[in-house]
């Protein structure tokens, strides 16, 4: 229950208020944690259900909830305590953000990121509402995800892929279209990791004595870094993970200026933050500074020591934690639950478990205690995989065609190469979490992975489709075996070669590579197998699954290499929705999500890899300038620029309108909050919060019953203010969940005519970007972008409503968004430098 150095350093030195300019040092601290009260209309009856549910809990259940009782303590990677005396079981959160994590009879879902490149709102929504529905028919409480952090600030962040951009308005939509779908599923979504968490290397203490800080100044944070999390938020999330590593030094668990005044302040968050698992460090200072609920709930794996659980029973009794503080935790939890139409009362049993997929086991498997049947094989695939199908298809970026190398209509001969694009031999789950690079690339390695129930490899859908087209087919999976591949090239149509470059999260390691990528180049001696068939064949077609960007600059200039293809991770229907677009049944639509650039220098950021300092300082000196922007400002040309995409037809853009609406004045929030509320009387007789007699405790479980004597209160450890219940000023830029509701009236609306010009039907995505005219803007930054199905020669409108928050610029002076003095431009076109038509916002 004590505070870190860094925080009481924090106090000691800062006599600024949470108000003050941010230069991304320090946080200041942010008291007291606010508390909900029924004010969001979206969450009204949600919380008015919860307080009636509190009201009637005793001290130990509340703590239950609040508290996990340990890794595999019971059946899901997260496990709350349950009320045995209202028959009330724990709540039960889940990995992952692509599919349900050690489970069977489930999909596995493409990635985040592959979500991202159709951008299609309908399919980010159809994809969250089908993994929604997946939790929910297992019997979970909570998924965890969608991602936003990281959101990719260098390209060989082993995560980056399990969220959706580095831009923040496509990981914004990425991020409320997925979060909506989860939860009118009936599952709370959760969105992660909040903030910061750009890189595995350093993310946690162990090697150093403190896990890396991600210095972010106060402009950046808002206008890059928090954005998708505002759009979370606006969108309804019932929960938010906080991250392992620190923000302006300061551990993202207790970091009062994170949580209590940016989220729950600023952004009126009305759900509950969860720490990841073992992220929390303190007891106290967790609880004041907004944390609402532990995980795994001890303190180390299979600790059996607790932060909470005792220690938060300890501290409510003795007065170091106010009661409001602890039933407004509560509260967030359960409300969450009734947001998305969960009864507490009515909970579904949790029908699976993750430590075996066998029929039984253990129900309490870290202490090997009650076996009993806890695996019931639901099947909750339902038809999803013909939505993977589709959205593997439409999420393949076409970077090149020439020679009319695309669409294959019944070639001759083809020859498909790589290891890529064979099976694993041991099976698509043969390594725990994903966790190697053996056969075609699916998904990433880590706690983001599902098991999958199948997975279509490119060579078993390419010979399929060569056997009923009457095409010879050759194959070959060894990466080096240089000669036999020359020798199965030569003199085929057409050669299909595949790579990869694989990343994911940090207690994996694969190849050497620590969870973010060593290189921006592929891995298992692709770039030789891709040079060896482009040498001998002159219609070289490649095949990409990588995380993010590699360097494929030589290929791309290639006379040989006819057609490029990025395929990302997508999932269980791979190789069918990779021949669909191959073969023209689907015509590409895909947008990269991410800049190419021709050498690893050109991103200007990068993985801090090795430190002599026992508190790594990942200083964000970039500021907002990440990929497009960058690259942008920096005049790097790309090999391929953010929002690329090519299709098998063409689109012409023309009539552009403007059109100025008259929006209400923004108006800053004002007044005060009503006072915090306490619900139910708790008993203070430490005697009545010790273990019942007789009662058995399975070992390392947490409990919430006291261990001994009642231990004092600490009053120099609690920090000023922190607990205040009083009536609290709210914040000028907030005011509503995403903030100020001023930020979202329309200013402007903008129309083009896009048309079809080509000789197949397509898709094509129309992307509006704006110039925001100061000296130290971007260039040019995404703001909208739809998705319109044509018709050859038909001809459709694009329509976007330009919001006051899309013309804005945070101003860490007077603490609010403010619209510039310098002229601003629109843009829109297919690219982020095909812009093909623009005007002015007078």
């Amino acid at each position: 229950m004590l505070w870190s150095a860094f925080s009481l350093g924090v106090f000691a030195v800062l006599a600024s208020s949470a108000a003050a300019q941010q230069d991304g040092d320090v946080s200041p601290p942010s008291y007291p944690s606010p508390w909900v009260y029924g004010g969001a209309k979206d969450w009204a009856d949600a919380y008015e259900k919860a307080v009636a549910f509190v009201s009637q809990l005793t001290l130990l259940e509340k703590v239950n909830l609040t508290t996990g009782v340990g890794w595999e303590g019971e059946a899901c990677v997260g496990n709350t305590g349950s009320i045995p005396r209202l028959g009330i079981r724990g709540l039960c959160l889940q990995d992952s953000p692509l599919g349900i994590r050690f489970a069977d009879l489930n999909s596995a879902f493409p990635s985040g990121m592959n979500a991202a490149a159709t951008w299609s709102k309908d399919l980010m929504y159809a994809r969250g509402q089908a993994m929604g529905a997946e939790h929910a028919g297992k019997g979970i409480d909570v998924q965890l995800g969608p991602v936003a952090g990281p959101i990719g600030r260098a390209p060989e962040g082993g995560r980056n892929w399990e969220g959706f951009s580095p831009d923040p308005v496509l990981t914004g939509v990425g991020m409320a279209q997925t979060i909506a779908g989860i939860q009118n599923s009936g599952v709370v979504a959760c969105a992660k990791h909040y903030i910061g968490n750009e890189q595995e290397h350093f993310r946690e203490a162990g090697t150093t004595d403190f896990a890396y800080s991600a210095n972010i100044d106060d402009k950046t944070m808002h206008e890059l870094y928090l954005w998708p999390f505002a759009d979370a938020v606006r969108a309804g999330v019932g929960s938010v993970m906080c991250s392992y590593n620190q923000i302006n030094n300061s551990y993202g668990s207790q970091n009062s200026y994170m949580l209590n005044y940016l989220l729950k302040n600023e952004l009126d968050f009305q759900g509950f933050v969860v720490s990841d698992w073992w992220a929390q460090h303190n007891g106290v200072a967790s609880a004041l500074a907004g944390l609402d609920m532990t995980m795994a709930g001890d303190q180390g794996l299979a600790s059996g020591d607790t932060y909470w659980g005792t220690n938060l029973t300890n501290a409510v009794l003795n007065g170091t934690i106010p009661q409001w503080r602890l039933d407004d935790m509560v509260v967030r939890i359960v409300s969450a639950l009734y947001k998305v139409g969960r009864d507490p009362y009515n909970e579904p049993l949790v029908n699976f478990n993750s430590w075996t997929l066998n029929t039984t086991g253990y129900l309490h498997p870290q202490a090997d205690e009650d076996f009993t049947q806890v695996n019931f094989h639901v099947d909750v695939q339902d038809d999803h995989a013909t939505l993977i199908r589709e959205m593997g298809a439409k999420s393949t970026v076409l970077l090149k065609n020439i020679k009319g190398a695309l669409p294959l209509t019944k070639p001759k001969s083809l020859a498909v190469i790589g290891e890529d694009a064979h099976d694993n031999p041991g099976g698509p789950n043969a390594c725990s979490d994903r966790g190697c690079d053996t056969g075609t690339l699916a998904m990433g390695w880590g706690s983001g992975t599902a098991n999958f129930p199948y997975l279509i490899s490119p060579v078993t859908a390419l010979a399929q489709q060569a056997q009923t087209d009457g095409t010879t087919f050759t194959n070959v999976s060894n990466n080096y075996a240089l000669d036999a591949i020359a020798a199965a090239v030569t003199g085929a149509e057409a050669a299909i070669v595949f790579g990869n470059a694989d990343g994911g999260e940090a207690y994996i390691t694969v190849d050497g590579n620590a969870g973010d990528r060593n290189n921006l180049t592929l891995w298992q001696n692709a770039d030789n197998v891709i040079a060896t068939v482009a040498a001998n064949n002159p219609n070289t077609i490649i095949v990409l699954h990588t995380i993010g960007p590699v360097i494929i600059d030589a290929y791309k200039n290639h006379p040989n290499v006819t057609a490029i293809l990025w395929a990302g991770l997508p999932g269980q229907e791979s190789g069918n929705a990779l021949t669909d677009v191959l073969y023209g049944k689907v015509n590409p639509q895909a947008k990269s999500v991410f800049t190419w650039g021709k050498d690893r220098a050109d991103w200007g950021t990068d993985v801090l890899y090795n430190t002599t300092s026992e508190a790594p300082q990942l200083n964000f000196v970039e500021g907002n300038f990440i990929d497009y922007r960058h690259f942008d400002a920096a005049g790097i040309e790309p090999s391929y620029e953010f929002g690329f995409g090519l299709s098998y037809t063409t689109f012409n853009y023309s009539g552009l309108d403007i059109r100025k609406q008259y929006g209400s004045f923004y108006r800053p929030t004002k007044g005060t909050t009503p006072p915090a509320s306490t619900y139910g009387t708790i008993d203070y007789n430490p005697a009545d919060a010790e273990f019942p007699a007789g009662f058995h405790a399975v070992p390392l479980y947490v409990y919430p019953y006291l261990d001994g004597p009642l231990l004092s209160g600490q009053d120099d450890m609690v920090p000023p203010g922190s607990t205040d219940n009083s009536s609290q000023p709210r914040v000028p830029a907030g005011g509503a969940p995403g903030g100020n509701t001023g930020l979202y009236d329309i200013m402007y609306i903008v129309r083009c005519k896009v048309t079809n010009t080509g000789t197949v039907a397509g898709t094509e995505i129309p992307q509006l970007y704006i110039s925001l005219g100061g000296p130290t803007d971007p260039k040019v930054v995404l703001r909208g972008f739809d998705e319109l199905q044509l018709s050859v020669g038909r001809s459709k409108t694009f329509k976007y409503q330009i919001t006051r928050r899309d013309i804005s610029n945070w101003d860490p002076v007077t603490q609010n968004w403010v619209v510039s003095a310098y002229p601003k431009k629109v843009y829109i076109g297919s690219s982020s430098r095909n812009l093909l038509l623009s005007g002015v916002l007078a």
